[in-house]
């Protein structure tokens, strides 16, 4: 059965890692989905945390950006690990068997909002305060299910932000969220040696995944590839939120 495990992972990141290649995000979304079939999140999300931190600093500090997102974006970046502080239990204490359904209904969410590409603008001078505000929300909803993109994807692509200066602020976004979500499960006990065998099975499998992404993302149309993306995301969404809920209920 370990090994099985071990080739589930290797598998889940490998296609995950293909995913944020492709579209340049997604490795964090994906992988907590398709773990939570198998694994409880906070365990799942034990495993994320290296590759998704490494994945993420080279878009951190790839461009020029990075003191201006900082200055544009701190009370977002400030609220994201207060949230997942404020709610540090929700993943590890007796809630911790709703974190599957919430997974699932979040990825339900955060498809459809991509599907409809849903207009949304933030005029700039309420920016900071939205921003905290987001930022708070979503460190919540993360502590819970390991999951970053809701309400946060919705608000940066409201910025209005370039492309480049998008993929670079996202870098930024999620590794603080990563990093801090590191910090909670540490500290919770479950970021220990037991997860090191599959930490690293990941992280190869993610970097191989990601190259993989990169070096057919021009023979691919994107868009069409990110569609069906969602599509399954919605899927998954919803198989997720069911059977855990069955077993809440049931079992």
């Amino acid at each position: 059965m370990a090994h099985l495990l071990l080739v589930f992972i290797a598998a889940v990141f490998v296609l995950a890692g293909f995913v944020k290649g492709v579209i340049g995000l997604g490795l964090p979304t994906v992988s907590m989905g398709l773990l939570a079939v198998a694994m409880a999140p906070a365990h799942a999300l034990a495993i994320v945390i290296v590759p998704a931190i490494l994945t993420n600093i080279w878009q951190t500090f790839a461009g020029p950006y990075f003191l201006a997102i900082v200055k544009r974006l701190w009370p977002l970046l400030l609220g994201l690990p207060a949230g997942i502080w404020l709610n540090a239990d929700m993943m590890t204490g007796p809630y911790a068997r709703y974190g599957t359904v919430l997974i699932g209904i979040l990825l339900v969410i955060y498809a459809i909002i991509s599907l409809r590409r849903v207009a949304i603008t933030v005029p700039p001078r309420d920016e900071k305060w939205i921003g905290g505000i987001i930022g708070l929300a979503t460190g919540v909803i993360s502590a819970a299910t390991g999951v970053q993109v809701v309400p946060s994807m919705p608000f940066m692509q409201a910025l209005g932000m370039k492309r480049d200066e998008l993929i670079q602020a996202l870098g930024v976004f999620f590794t603080t969220a990563t990093l801090a979500q590191a910090l909670n499960l540490s500290a919770a006990g479950i970021l220990d040696q037991s997860v090191a065998v599959p930490g690293v099975v990941a992280l190869a499998a993610s970097f191989t995944g990601m190259a993989t992404g990169q070096a057919v993302r021009t023979r691919l149309e994107p868009e069409t590839f990110r569609r069906w993306f969602l599509i399954a995301m919605i899927l998954l969404g919803i198989y997720l939120a069911i059977v855990a809920s069955y077993e809440i209920c049931f079992a």
